[in-house]
């Protein structure tokens, strides 16, 4: 089941997050943040969880992409699911109800930055209308190694057209 984010869901969040983390295949980032920094850099709204049996096994969120006013309809999208609930269809319900309420916030334009060795993810995000924009060669390093991203936009087809 989807539902908004809690604050009590923080923990779990940040627990999902580091399983990310540890694949290496996910972000650049090497240690979860505490839920407070978490929440300071995400949108408040466009947060949701998956719920499986009582608890979180996956969540999405956005982030704004600057603090320029004229980029107010542009996110980062965020998505991470447990290990051990992944290819079960958690990731398409919480990108269809995140991309639905991102719409209804005035969000035009939504952007990812996926490791092409990432290819679950890369395959959820070209699902949902995703194009890759371009290739980011050694970009940032992560574990002394430089790494390429992919950059993903979707543009609204109901904002800004």
């Amino acid at each position: 089941m989807v539902r908004e984010m809690h604050d009590t869901d923080g923990i779990r969040v940040i627990e999902i997050y580091q399983m990310g983390i540890e694949t290496r295949n996910a972000t650049f980032e090497t240690t979860a943040p505490c839920w407070s920094d978490w929440d300071f850099k995400h949108h408040k709204h466009s947060r949701f969880i998956y719920e499986k049996h009582g608890i979180v096994v996956g969540w999405v969120a956005l982030s704004p992409v600057s603090l320029r006013k004229v980029y107010s309809g542009a996110a980062e999208v965020s998505i991470y699911i447990d290990l051990n609930f992944s290819k079960q269809g958690i990731g398409s319900k919480l990108m269809e109800k995140v991309i639905e309420s991102s719409e209804d916030n005035g969000i035009w334009t939504l952007q990812s930055s996926v490791f092409p060795e990432n290819v679950a993810t890369l395959r959820l995000h070209e699902k949902f209308g995703f194009r890759v924009l371009g290739y980011r060669e050694r970009v940032a390093m992560l574990d002394d190694l430089w790494r390429n991203t992919l950059l993903l936009e979707r543009r609204s087809k109901l904002i800004g057209f």
